[in-house]
């Protein structure tokens, strides 16, 4: 039995049992217990069954896994004195997690769930829209594992098998593949390939396959992955197979794009099929509105956050170059390839949500001129505005290709990053910089734009290296002040503007610090992880507090979606659950104390010392 005035004690300045009356406080802690647990035991399993108890921790660290895909050893979250666990699912009914394990020696008081959720929802009942809730403990996952998308055994080839009989095999068996057996792995054989390379190249039919597939790794997925695992490679990728392996390397077959389409399990995820084929704008629009709707079905069939997030991208990038196809077929006298289109910001980095504004560039050949970049730029607004008509806006009056300042030939862009480097303070080159250093490349020659290159020798250039990292401390990591709830300012919390921009920016100018050309801000966040500027423990507490903060604004506007409104950063921190208004206040606390550490090197280090 718990010492009673200890309990109480801790209840009372533990969210949300602070809220509860004495009486309550004192029943609740009488019903209590004080344990203690050993490093590496199982605290609960909220997945696989509802909690019998609600703990709140007095000692020790405990890590939690709050996604039921998760594949990690790594929790996605460590809790410490003070914090709870077990609540969502109590209050909720539901078995949504999460999964909380000891990480060395603990000391909980373990409360009775039912007696919790009389207390803290009394009469009023608790709505958990399904895009949270995720399936009942007993219901199997929404999402198959990728197995169940192999219909076919695949067709084998030697190495020194002839290309002419490999193909005539591929015929026989009505596939448009064939896997290749090397000595370190597989190798793949496609009709494209033989399109590309034996019909129009300049291999022969009498070719070894072995040789034709020689430095070409085709993407795999592991056999008992999700469906959704290998829809992201060929999204991702824009592959035209994903071989499916045995842990042990065996081939059992290969997906294709159209394997999604047939399979009623994974109808949604065929969407990706409907926008890439779609026949007219207003046919792409009508399929692009339906983006939010799967990204909720994957949500809700427990695919991780953040692999969900990636399908949003490969969605995002299809329509866009569709829409780019399908607006210059109605100006034949634009030369599509003459540009490369690149999206910017976090569709740039891969990290897009339903919010996120399309922003985009375009780089061209140096020999199209300036009246026909002008003719160009009327085009790319109709891109903007078909794009924004199927619910993907964009600033008009911001970083779009329909603007001058964002459409250049790579020669202009080029003289452009030298007056950035050599004055960033004069024409916006701080801000210009910061936008292009995450392009990417969605349509044309990848291998064309000068953009992404305009500053390689950044490094070079201490003083513009510390006018960045001030410019990335402008916007700081704070929650709302008792002095903004008495002054009656807009009540709410933003999640972009106070968290997530604070540390996107932080990982973008770590990166440039150590010349790393990753685009993702968590990729960065590791490659500058260990420096000078970055700390390994700071850099791996960033990532994290960015993948959790992903996955709560994620649910937070495919909630708003469903409920017909306009997707949003700003949440209610009294309306959230007792873990997510935790896990925010707790972020908020290690972005900024990794902003006052970046706040003194600002001030006194030597920039040249940064990237070590």
């Amino acid at each position: 039995m718990a010492v009673v005035p200890e309990a109480v004690a801790t209840l009372a300045a533990t969210p949300p049992f602070d809220r509860l009356g004495e009486d309550e406080l004192t029943d609740l802690a009488r019903s209590g217990r004080v344990v203690e647990h050993e490093d590496g035991e199982v605290l609960l399993d909220a997945f696989t069954a509802m909690p019998r108890h609600v703990h709140v921790i007095r000692a020790g660290k405990v890590g939690l896994w709050v996604e039921p895909e998760s594949a990690t050893d790594v929790p996605d979250l460590v809790l410490g004195p003070g914090d709870v666990f077990g609540l969502d699912a109590t209050l909720t009914g539901r078995a949504i997690g999460p999964l909380a394990v000891a990480l060395g020696p603990v000391t909980l008081l373990r409360l009775p769930a039912a007696r919790v959720s009389e207390l803290l929802a009394g009469d009023r009942p608790v709505v958990v829209p399904e895009v949270l809730a995720g399936p009942p403990a007993t219901d199997s996952p929404a999402y198959v594992v990728v197995d169940e998308l192999v219909v076919s055994r695949p067709v084998v080839a030697a190495p020194g098998e002839r290309v002419v009989d490999v193909a005539r095999r591929m015929t026989a068996a009505d596939h448009g593949y064939a896997a290749v057996e090397l000595d370190g792995g597989w190798g793949i054989v496609t009709d494209r390939m033989l399109r590309e390379r034996v019909l129009a190249g300049d291999v022969t039919a009498e070719t070894a396959v072995g040789d034709l597939v020689t430095g070409e790794t085709p993407d795999q997925v592991v056999s008992g992955e999700s469906a959704a695992a290998a829809l992201i490679l060929l999204l991702d990728r824009r592959a035209d197979y994903v071989l499916v392996v045995d842990r042990d390397g065996t081939l059992r077959g290969a997906v294709e794009p159209r394997d999604f389409v047939v399979s009623s399990t994974t109808a949604g995820v065929s969407l990706h099929e409907q926008l890439r084929r779609a026949a007219s704008v207003e046919e792409l629009q009508e399929r692009a509105r339906g983006i939010p709707g799967v990204l909720a079905s994957l949500l809700d069939g427990g695919l991780a956050s953040t692999k969900v997030i990636t399908v949003h991208t490969a969605l995002l990038d299809t329509t866009v170059r569709r829409m780019v196809e399908l607006v210059f077929a109605r100006h034949p006298a634009l030369d599509p390839d003459a540009f490369t289109w690149l999206a910017l910001g976090s569709n740039g980095r891969g990290e897009a949500v339903p919010s996120s504004d399309i922003d985009s560039a375009a780089a061209f050949d140096d020999r199209v001129s300036a009246d026909d970049i002008v003719r160009y730029r009327h085009v790319f607004a109709e891109v903007v505005d078909g794009l924004a008509a199927a619910g993907l806006t964009s600033d008009r009056h911001g970083a779009t290709a329909a603007r001058p300042l964002f459409a250049r030939t790579n020669a202009a862009w080029r003289a452009a990053g030298r007056q950035w480097l050599a004055a960033p303070a004069r024409n916006n080159g701080a801000m210009m910089t910061s936008l292009l250093v995450d392009g990417r490349p969605i349509y044309g020659d990848p291998g064309l734009p000068a953009v992404t290159g305009v500053v390689a020798g950044l490094r070079g250039h201490p003083g513009t290296m510390r006018l960045l990292l001030q410019e990335s401390l402008a916007r700081r990591a704070r929650l709302r002040s008792l002095r903004d709830v008495l002054s009656g300012r807009r009540t709410g919390f933003d999640l972009k503007d106070h968290a997530l921009l604070p540390i996107v920016n932080l990982a973008r100018w770590a990166a440039l610090s150590v010349g790393s050309s990753a685009l993702p801000t968590t990729e960065r966040l590791r490659a500058a992880a260990g420096s000078t500027v970055l700390p390994a423990p700071q850099a791996l507490a960033l990532v994290e507090v960015f993948e959790v903060l992903q996955r709560i604004r994620l649910r937070h506007q495919l909630r708003q979606v469903e409920q017909g409104v306009a997707p949003g950063d700003r949440v209610d921190l009294t309306a959230v659950s007792a873990i997510d208004r935790s896990i925010i206040t707790r972020a908020v606390r290690e972005i900024a104390a990794v902003q006052r550490r970046l706040d003194n090197l600002s001030l006194y280090d030597d920039p040249e010392s940064w990237s070590r």
